[in-house]
């Protein structure tokens, strides 16, 4: 007798990183305690780091938005930030010691909206960079993102002269009414004035943000916007499906949260992923990830999308996030509005950055997890004698169960094995959304379904 199977639902969870923040912890109430930073670096590899500097500020939030930001900046918060920025970089730099060379390999200013910041707080966050960690902007890849409001002319020639190699604008829509849809209020010809700029100051990459599964896209109109993106011939771009998340303006403003779980509307973001990964691939660009394309040819400013989260990341300010081997550490994780004030004001006040607060400490099997969630997602896959390097067993070995059901539904790319590759096939890569978060632990599931929503 046949047994019908279960329904996959296709957008579960984007895992950006893992574990993910709401499955940290605050650190004081481990054994332990509160580790200091210069004991946490103390063993780590100094010579290629990689250095993320987060500005939690907005113009405006979008209704998607789920990020740690705020609206707007009053009472001059945005030099007392940078004040605590300074102070947290210097205490940061002097945990790292110099018993070993200490060499940043990548830099980025993400959000928030890096932009927000005047040309004048720009120049200092590259400061406070440079001279106070050490990182040699204009020498290593520097990423930056900005949004169409914020792309002035004023800033983008202070990005392009401190060394910027990449810059990330998140348009969403090139047409109106899906960008109102999607709480964000903008108008074309803003997005192409901006993007006018922005070629204007010759930052070699160009990266532009795109979003499916708006209510009232149709394949004709999400073709509008791909082409109208394409017309500016971008280095990458994002493809993002649409989530309506707790806490956010979709979620609170007419966005029936449990629209979600709409197999109709599984259905139109998985044909609108198909028709956008078709058309830019048609038009000459590679498929790095789910969501991420590069045009062939491109430079590549820094690694692929995932390198971020790899071991050996220094994150400054109240929503970026640091890695070694064993502990990824940050501040308090909030998405409501009040909360992420509270946070921020309390990041402005601090004095003392020498230790980390929230964090989560990374075992074994959740070092095997992580190395394998961060290379199955990415469409050139996972050598196998990278992994057994690293960790003396093969994936098959540690995730045998996982991997057998992904066979069975045909996320796997069978042909690959003869090049020594674990490698998800297109049906895979377009199922990341669901594949991913089959892969997190019993522990960190338990984590994240504990985490209080705020």
């Amino acid at each position: 007798m046949l047994t019908s199977q279960p329904t996959i639902r296709p957008y579960q969870s984007y895992v950006y990183a893992y574990p993910h923040k709401t499955a940290y912890g605050r650190l004081d109430t481990h054994p332990t305690g509160r580790p200091a930073l210069r004991e946490l670096w103390a063993a780590e590899r100094k010579d290629a780091l990689s250095l993320y500097l987060h500005i939690p500020f907005c113009e405006v939030r979008c209704g998607f938005c789920n990020l740690f930001t705020r609206i707007g900046a009053p009472d001059e918060l945005t030099t007392r930030y940078l004040d605590a920025l300074d102070r947290q970089a210097t205490a940061v730099r002097d945990a790292l010691g110099d018993e070993a060379p200490v060499r940043f390999a990548a830099a980025a200013f993400g959000g928030g909206t890096p932009t927000f910041l005047t040309a004048a707080e720009l120049e200092r966050l590259c400061d406070i960079a440079e001279r106070r960690m050490g990182a040699d902007l204009r020498s290593v890849p520097l990423s930056v993102e900005t949004s169409p409001s914020t792309a002035t002319a004023d800033r983008l020639a202070v990005l392009a002269d401190r060394g910027t190699t990449r810059i990330s604008i998140g348009v969403q829509s090139f047409i109106d009414a899906e960008a109102r849809a999607a709480v964000r209020p903008q108008r074309r010809a803003d997005v192409e004035a901006a993007l006018g700029r922005i070629r204007d100051v010759r930052i070699p990459v160009l990266n532009i943000d795109l979003i499916y599964g708006i209510d009232g896209q149709t394949e004709d109109s999400w073709r509008t916007s791909l082409d109208a993106a394409l017309g500016w011939q971008p280095e990458e771009l994002y493809l993002y499906p649409l989530y309506v998340r707790p806490l956010t303006g979709l979620g609170r403003f007419g966005a029936d949260v449990e629209a979600a779980a709409d197999a109709a509307w599984d259905e139109q973001r998985l044909r609108l992923y198909r028709a956008g990964r078709d058309h830019v691939l048609a038009h000459g660009y590679e498929q790095v990830s789910m969501r991420m394309f590069r045009r062939a040819g491109a430079p590549q400013e820094g690694p692929a999308d995932y390198a971020c989260q790899t071991d050996g990341m220094i994150g400054l300010g109240c929503g970026a996030r640091s890695y070694t081997t064993r502990l990824h550490y940050s501040f308090d994780y909030a998405v409501e509005m009040r909360e992420v004030r509270t946070i921020i004001d309390g990041y402005t006040a601090t004095e003392d950055f020498s230790r980390a607060e929230v964090g989560r400490y990374v075992d074994g099997d959740e070092a095997r997890r992580r190395h394998l969630l961060q290379s199955l997602l990415q469409a050139q896959g996972l050598q196998l004698t990278d992994y057994r390097q690293r960790f003396g067993t093969l994936p098959g070995d540690d995730f045998r169960s996982e991997l057998d059901r992904f066979e069975a539904r045909g996320w796997l790319d069978g042909a690959a094995d003869a090049a020594g590759l674990l490698r998800l096939s297109p049906e895979g890569l377009a199922h990341s959304d669901a594949l991913g978060p089959e892969l997190f632990s019993p522990a960190v599931r338990a984590a994240m379904a504990a985490y209080e929503l705020k």
